[in-house]
């Protein structure tokens, strides 16, 4: 394009210019130029105009000198003088006027020639979507919010919409608009906004307004004009006639969209066939597809030519199909186990992202796990990133990594990270069976918006394919679910016996690598135990051993054991303890071995004391410190969670080399952390899972057995299950290795937190979340909301009812007599759970029979099914000649149920034996009589065949069939029956109401005039049919509505404790407490309440720290603190405080008591808190209690983020004293070997 030769402007022009930015087609329009200059020229750079250089000495300046933010906050008179004198700064009462400019509705766009690229033209293209920001939008669309918030996001602003939950679309709108009232615009109005005291005032003002005519047809024509459908003559006709009755709706809107849908139904029927097929297809499919993994996937290559990521190694298919996926952007649920490579799936995604230019969050439930795979991540991507609720590094990274609870708040509070997401990775997913931090899973999965694929990855589980359903279904997209059972190492489980030098060979196999089950080597290890146990002993069986034994016997068991393995080059082995202090004692009991070289040793020795020098001098000696270096150098080490957090790393990372060679560890390493050994040890197979001792699950088993076998290096994976006291028992075994894992069960509950943040977007409501959740997945609502809408055209193409004239009592009548059904069938269940009454419906007893085939017939008990389920009767019963086999005369009126009298033959009395269900017999009559039975049974049994059809009936039959007749020719108006109540001594309440309710509905049902209508068994049978479509349907609409949700009754009852509490108010609007508690992630009442209490004002910084230590304090402790008192006055509050709270939730209707509320806060660590914060070295605070050095760390790191969540409250509330307060407090617990960095961060 050549350059535009601009005249140098004249005196007559507005000194205005176009500048073209760039390449964008953007242009801007210069309004002030340098006075004396010409215009800049009209384009720019490709990018814009290089920035200018700023002066430094004026930038400083204005950020040291003229800022009034440096003042020092004391003597301001004074600094305020020199401050003016040294600024020179002129007042400006202007600039406190200060106002945002509204965003721009429009922007100019370049018309361009098609074929040349010459500017033509510019047009003023409107914006969509300008007003939305975070503060009031779901949508993606919105503008960023300030950079401080791109991160973590804030709590005032809305999250982004969760995916699967759809706006509203045109025809849900009108469906509304259908339901909601018409207003009336004279009285009808609201004149008080919410959260205001006055309100509006809407009474006629004698003011004159010429009314504009609105015409219809011109309303019509621009109706027409929006929903773009040329309409036919014929239409215009029908419109005109239709125009008069129109004008009645209230709302432009209303008459606008029913008439845009009438409008444009007629040309759409092909199309709605069309669709009708569409959601035929769709009615059937599955959200989650489960993949072959059997095939083997050899296009693999021509379909991924060049993948994001090679790795060293071929795939495995299953590796292959999860990659395949990926590439096309689906989520996939992965299923394997521990050893198998899930990581590729991960890493594979994690490239991808890269090489798209997106981001991936990779999410674990332990902090632990988080830094290892930082580390790992780190090596091989480069560009990864961490954050934990203590550490934050590179938060800009293409990779995060983070634990779930952040991944929640960022969601909730709209982080910006969000937008570029494309994958979010949940590892060990079975931890969502967590109690305690389950639901986090779930809210996190809900509340991922649509552009999100999920990748999860578990051990393997039983149910993945419904679980994977149901994220699909609350998701609406397919989840590929790959299982593999395959392990690459196999395992191989051992019973151990040996105890001595003499027997450490006794080593029995029990399940073989192929997986079988080997009984022989379960007797073999009993008999090598009973030979070792006394005569005396013997005489008792095996069972009185005792499952404990002592120190001593351990210790030798331990030394044969490792001792046999070392020999047998078996090591690394990781012992499962499930107890810390036998962790410790069996460590410490190996006194005597030695498991290293001398080049180990010093490798040992090297990496211990480099891994240390973050530490300072005196936390190096520290008792567990020396203690575990002495163990390291002989290859033994200890690992659970009172071990401090360093000491573990550094154990992990020396395992992983290979140079410890046992390691003593608790459930806790077998989560998650990749750390393969040579042979796993079970010491026991039962342990205390917090209520009480319970042998292992076979998941837990599983999930701990298969860090045996390393993956290269090993043919099989050793398992070996201790037999110290005795043999466990065959079916214990068998169930714990070869039981099917645990199933993914949904924890999800109501918090507090969950509520408020729901609550403060209007959009969101909770029910929709308690309406996604697992717990709730058998609903499904899809296919429940298919059946209404069939039922209600069911309903519609009905033939109409005839209730005239004798008819006009049907309806009641129908209700009486299906209250009458249930109320029979309720009091039959009972006769027959009862003795009595199964004593009276034995063989020979006269009972009245009504089904299809009979009406009030007699008949005799022959046979009483012993099935206590459903019991059937086998009964001889008279009936007409010719209707013994029962043509169907399907009667749906049931006339018995108002005409008592029996069943006489007109002809010759035939009889017939049939099986009877409960419910045909409707009356036990107090006659019985003798009868035998097998002689009726056989005969009539045998007359069924072809051949003897002609004999005559047996003695027996004709005897009991006449004896029948003549009973019913004796009482022909109805025989006397047995009465439950008085006859069969039934006295239970219900029983007694339900048998004075069937007489008194009985009596009612002769009073009836419609049983008397010729029609009315025709007209009874419509009107059954169709009442029984509409209690389908009205129990359809009760599930598919917020009414049938299980947490529906407590969600009320939480609701109701936030209003009592003033967090919301009656219109459920959040409050500023409410939006205190939104900050807080656990015990938000407790510590929103105390904020506003002000308990923590009068304390000291140490104190409100020792203080808080109960929210994050978990167990109990033997040992008393001693505080001061203004800490023992805190403490008694906060019990006030707490029990208050209790009070109220259980007057609501939660079922926790308020003891068991007030009890879960320990102060067992306050003490050691106060001493820490105030500077005493951590091997004397060690001291001060029996709680052991990693419980007492872990609690510190907890309590700094408590401090750092109350300090952002505090903030909220304007409380800044407060605030610093608790800043002061988190300086002051952030020191030493608390809050040294991870080994695996750097």
């Amino acid at each position: 394009m050549d350059r535009l030769n601009v005249p140098p402007p004249g005196p007559m022009d507005l000194p205005m210019s176009l500048l073209e930015m760039g390449c964008s087609g953007r242009f801007e329009l210069i309004t002030h130029p340098v006075p004396g200059q010409s215009l800049p020229p009209h384009s720019t750079l490709p990018h814009g105009l290089p920035p200018t250089n700023l002066n430094l000495e004026t930038e400083v300046e204005k950020q040291f000198l003229r800022d009034p933010a440096w003042l020092p906050i004391h003597d301001k008179d004074f600094a305020f003088q020199k401050f003016l004198k040294v600024t020179q700064r002129k007042v400006d009462v202007d600039s406190l006027l200060n106002c945002c400019p509204s965003p721009l509705h429009s922007g100019l766009s370049v018309v361009r020639d098609p074929t040349t690229g010459m500017l033509l033209d510019f047009t003023e293209v409107l914006l969509e979507n300008t007003g939305l920001s975070a503060k009031n939008s779901l949508s993606l669309q919105r503008q960023p919010g300030p950079p401080s918030e791109s991160l973590r996001g804030s709590n005032t602003n809305y999250p982004f919409l969760p995916g699967g939950m759809e706006e509203l679309t045109l025809e849900q709108i009108k469906k509304k608009s259908e339901l909601e009232e018409e207003i009336d615009f004279e009285s009808d109005l609201l004149k008080v906004a919410p959260g205001l005291k006055a309100g509006m005032d809407f009474t006629d003002k004698d003011a004159k307004i010429a009314k504009p005519e609105v015409n219809l047809m011109s309303l019509l024509s621009t109706v027409e004009g929006i929903s773009g459908l040329q309409l036919e003559e014929k239409e215009k006709d029908k419109e005109s006639e239709d125009a008069p009755k129109l004008p009645r709706t209230n709302s432009l809107e209303d008459l606008g969209i029913k008439d845009a849908a009438s409008s444009s139904s007629p040309p759409e029927k092909g199309k709605e066939e069309k669709s009708k097929l569409k959601e035929n297809t769709e009615e059937n499919k599955k959200w989650a597809i489960p993949v072959n993994i059997t095939s083997p996937c050899d296009d693999f290559h021509k379909r991924i030519p060049n993948p994001a990521f090679k790795w060293p190694f071929e795939l495995d298919v299953f590796q292959k199909q999860a990659v395949l996926r990926l590439e096309a952007h689906d989520s996939v649920f992965v299923a394997a186990h521990t050893s198998a490579g899930k990581t590729v799936v991960a890493e594979y995604a994690i490239a991808l992202s890269q090489k798209h230019m997106t981001r991936t969050i990779y999410t674990s439930p332990i902090k632990a796990l988080s830094n290892q795979k930082f580390r790992d991540f780190k090596n091989t991507f480069g560009d990864v990133g961490l954050l934990t609720g203590d550490v934050q590094l590179s938060p800009e990274s293409s990779c995060l990594i983070m634990t779930t609870e952040i991944l929640r708040s960022m969601l909730y509070n709209g982080s910006e990270v969000i937008r570029d997401l494309e994958w979010v990775i949940f590892d060990e997913v079975h931890y969502i069976n967590d109690a305690e931090r389950g639901v986090v899973w779930e809210e996190v999965l809900i509340m991922l918006p649509d552009h999100v694929s999920i990748i999860l990855l578990s051990a393997t589980v039983p149910n993945a394919l419904e679980f994977s359903e149901w994220i699909g279904r609350i998701k609406k997209r397919h989840i590929y679910v790959i299982s593999t059972l395959k392990r690459p190492v196999p395992l191989e489980h051992y019973l151990y016996t040996g105890n001595s030098t003499k027997t450490q060979k006794e080593m029995f196999l029990l399940v073989d690598a192929t997986g079988n089950f080997l009984t022989k080597g379960y007797y073999a290890a009993v008999d090598a135990k009973k030979e070792r146990t006394s005569k005396h002993a013997q005489s008792f069986g095996t069972k009185n051993t005792s499952q404990n034994t002592t120190a001593s016997q351990d210790r030798s068991v331990w030394l044969t054991l490792l001792h046999f393995l070392s020999q047998r080059q078996q090591t690394p082995v990781v012992a499962f303890t499930f107890s810390r202090t036998r962790c410790d004692e069996n460590a410490r009991s190996l006194d005597s071995m030695d498991l290293t070289t001398s080049i180990e040793k010093a490798e040992i020795h090297s990496f211990f004391q480099k891994s240390l020098t973050r530490l300072r001098g005196a936390d190096r000696q520290l008792p567990q410190i020396l203690l575990m270096r002495d163990l390291l150098k002989r290859g033994i080490a200890v690992h659970h969670s009172g071990i401090l957090p360093i000491l573990k790393e550094v154990i992990e990372m020396l395992f992983s080399r290979g140079l410890v060679k046992v390691l003593f560890a608790t459930e806790t390493f077998a989560m998650g952390v990749n750390m393969p050994a040579r042979t796993v040890v079970f010491d026991s197979i039962r342990k205390h899972d917090g209520t009480g001792f319970r042998n292992l699950l076979p998941g837990e088993y599983i999930q701990m057995a298969g860090r045996a076998g390393r993956r290269g290096l090993d043919a099989t994976g050793t398992v070996i299950i201790l037999c110290k006291a005795g043999v466990h028992e065959m079916a214990d075994l068998h169930v714990m290795m070869l039981g099917k894992p645990t199933l993914l069960q949904s924890q999800f509950r109501l918090t507090y937190t969950m509520i408020l943040n729901l609550l403060r977007v209007e959009a969101l409501r909770v029910t929709d979340m308690m309406r996604r959740s697992f717990s709730e997945s058998h609903r499904d609502t899809q296919t429940h909301e298919k059946r209404i809408s069939q039922l209600k055209q069911m309903l519609s193409a009905m033939p109409s009812v005839d209730t005239e004239g004798q008819l006009s009592d049907l309806l009641p009548y129908y209700h009486t007599v299906t209250e009458l059904k249930k109320t029979t069938e309720a009091v039959q269940h009972a006769i027959l759970e009862s003795v009595n009454g199964l004593k009276a419906l034995s063989v020979g007893r006269v009972i009245v029979v009504n089904n299809k085939q009979h009406l009030n017939a007699l008949g005799v008990i022959l046979q009483v099914s012993s099935a206590s389920v459903n019991r059937t009767f086998t009964a001889l019963i008279i009936c007409e000649k010719g209707n013994e086999e029962g043509k169907d005369n399907d009667n749906p009126a049931l006339p018995h149920l108002h005409n008592t009298s029996l069943f006489i033959p007109e002809g010759p009395c035939s009889h017939t034996v049939q099986k009877l269900k409960l419910q045909d017999i409707s009356a036990i009559t107090v006659k019985t009589l003798k009868v035998i039975p097998e002689r009726i049974i056989d005969n009539y049994n045998k007359r069924q065949q072809p051949r003897f059809k002609l004999d005559p009936p047996g003695q027996a039959i004709s005897t009991a069939t006449q004896e029948l007749l003549r009973l019913a020719e004796a009482n022909p108006g109805g025989i006397a029956t047995l009465d439950p109540v008085n006859d069969l001594q039934l006295k239970s309440v219900d029983v007694v109401e339900a048998n004075m309710r069937l007489r008194v509905l009985q009596d009612s049902l002769r009073d009836f005039n419609c049983i008397h209508s010729p029609m009315f068994a025709e007209q009874f049978a419509r009107i059954k049919e169709r009442m029984s479509l509409q209690e389908e349907l009205d129990q359809l609409l009760f599930l598919v509505s917020d009414q049938s949700l299980t947490l529906l009754p407590e969600y009320h009852q939480r609701i109701k404790v936030l209003q009592s509490l003033q967090y919301i108010d009656s219109g459920g609007a959040v409050q500023l407490k409410g939006r205190v508690a939104c900050q807080i992630s656990s015990h938000e009442l407790l510590l929103t309440e105390l904020l506003f209490e002000n308990v923590l004002s009068p304390l000291a910084p140490e104190e409100s720290a020792a203080l808080l230590s109960c929210l994050v304090f978990t167990q109990n402790t033997q040992v008393e603190p001693h505080i001061t008192n203004t800490l023992q006055e805190g403490i008694e509050q906060v019990k006030s405080v707490a029990q208050r709270i209790g009070e109220l939730q259980r007057e609501c209707g939660i079922p926790q008591t308020a003891e068991e509320f007030v009890g879960q806060f320990k102060f067992g660590l306050t003490e050691v808190v106060y001493c820490w914060a105030r500077g005493m070295p951590f091997a004397e605070i060690a001291q001060l209690t029996d709680v052991q050095e990693g419980t007492v760390v872990r609690c510190i790191q907890r309590l700094d983020e408590v401090l750092k969540e109350v300090r952002q409250a505090a903030r909220i509330v304007g409380d800044s004293v407060l605030g610093s307060k608790m800043e002061k407090a988190s300086l002051a617990i952030r020191r030493d070997i608390v809050f040294t960095a991870s080994l695996y961060t750097h």
